[in-house]
């Protein structure tokens, strides 16, 4: 198990090279040496729901342009069809096989973070980084100084949700800042406050590079926007909560738009990347209806669902100094903290089922790999391997009969999993299922002791 640094234990790496001004060229082949890291995280935004991926009903004119002038990639896969399995997958470089958060809360108290969990904050803590975490966190306890704390698990700065249902709240009555409770008394719209928050966190005067992690609640239910004006969608013929949601989208893409500004206005956006994604598939809840907007694209199924809809997300990587491109090779969340490790000039942890996608920036391609493994304990499980996917269902769940249901598609021909080969290939689905079988057990990752 990693001896995860907390902040109280973390080291000091070395100091950056002095930053970059002038406006944003294609000059370089990659990104530049030890850069700065923005990585946006939205909430429930479907595959289909921003413009670079067909959106046509919702305007996503910001994130369409860092789409076309960055890394789109095309197969990029979350670490699990809902919130707190998928930020831990994405922040510990662990599937949802081997990480420590596994679950959502669902009725039961919040899975935590632990002394053992090494997240990119940490890494990038390490590597001499001035690192932030502003908006929602997703893990328990709602309480300061305990291991599952931002400031715990490698950020310097946190401002925003500790827990995950506290983050339910568009107008909260408080929010944290490091480990003190701001008062709000419901007046506030969280989604602002983060925005300006990460505005002056970006802005501020340093000697160093900087990480700033930046979960939005944006456009997780319940759709909520301030004056209850959906702004261009207002007079759409369509329910409250429709109208709504497309507005929250439209906000999280201006969200992202004032981040970019922040770096260009204060000179840093050569040195910096930004990477865009969601935490999984687009949500159908109080009163959403995502067949209304093709939320999730060609495929099947959503939030909650291990079909592509549910884990399928849209993803971006753009930098002044990346060549745009459409990265084709799957991709997913675990392979993010191997990914900025490596642009630290940090070696990548031990043991983590992740690797690095510098090659996906630098033009070379993501890296092939053998699978990629989804698991919701007693739920449903999956595993991709190429082009072939085997879902496995437990007993009662999804209409499984007392034995559970195996399915198995073809992605190259079927993307939608429309046609299930199982009875076809059943040879194929139980080597599929014998793999996955394999790479569910303890955390596999060794102690980090990079300095």
């Amino acid at each position: 198990m990693i001896s995860g640094p907390s902040r109280r234990t973390l080291l000091t790496g070395a100091m950056a090279a002095p930053f970059l001004g002038g406006p944003a060229t294609h000059a370089s082949a990659g990104p530049p040496a030890r850069p700065n890291v923005v990585v946006v995280l939205a909430d429930d935004l479907g595959w289909g729901e921003v413009g670079f991926q067909g959106q046509r009903t919702i305007a996503t004119p910001n994130l369409d342009r860092l789409a076309a002038e960055g890394v789109r990639f095309e197969a990029a896969y979350s670490g699990a069809p809902l919130c707190a399995p998928s930020r831990c997958a994405l922040l510990t470089g662990l599937h949802a096989g081997h990480g420590t958060v596994r679950e959502n809360p669902e009725g039961g108290p919040q899975r935590s973070l632990t002394d053992a969990d090494l997240t990119f904050g940490g890494v990038m803590q390490l590597a001499g980084y001035d690192t932030a975490c502003i908006g929602k966190w997703g893990f328990g306890p709602d309480l300061p100084g305990q291991p599952s704390h931002p400031n715990e698990r490698g950020f310097a700065e946190f401002f925003g949700f500790i827990g995950h249902r506290a983050a339910h709240r568009y107008y909260p009555q408080r929010l944290w800042h490091n480990d003190r409770t701001v008062p709000l008394r419901g007046r506030s719209y969280a989604p602002d406050l983060f925005r300006r928050r990460a505005v002056r966190f970006i802005k501020k005067e340093r000697e160093r590079p900087f990480l700033l992690y930046f979960p939005t609640t944006l456009p997780h239910s319940p759709s909520v926007v301030p004056g209850g004006d959906a702004g261009p969608y207002e007079d759409r013929p369509w329910t409250g909560p429709n109208r709504r949601h497309a507005a929250q989208v439209g906000r999280l893409d201006a969200d992202v738009a004032a981040l970019v500004r922040a770096l260009r206005d204060s000179g840093q956006a050569e040195r910096t990347v930004v990477l865009f994604t969601s935490d999984n598939g687009p949500h159908s809840e109080k009163g959403v209806t995502p067949e209304l907007f093709d939320s999730n694209g060609p495929f099947r199924g959503d939030k909650r669902d291990l079909y592509e809809g549910g884990i399928r997300v849209p993803m971006i990587a753009w930098s002044p100094g990346v060549k745009a491109r459409v990265e084709r090779r799957p991709v997913a969340f675990w392979d993010v903290l191997p990914t900025l490790a490596d642009l630290a000039g940090m070696p990548v942890p031990e043991g983590l089922d992740g690797v690095s996608l510098r090659g996906a920036l630098t033009g070379a391609g993501a890296p092939k790999r053998r699978h990629l493994i989804w698991n919701r304990p007693r739920k449903v499980q999956a595993i991709r391997r190429g082009r072939w996917k085997a879902v496995r269902f437990a007993p009662g769940i999804a209409g499984a009969g007392p034995r559970g249901r195996v399915e198995l598609y073809d992605l190259r021909d079927d993307p939608g999993e429309r046609r299930d080969l199982a009875a076809a290939r059943p040879g194929l689905a139980a080597d599929l299922l014998a793999e996955l079988d394999r790479a569910i057990g303890p955390d596999p990752r060794k102690p980090y002791a990079p300095l």
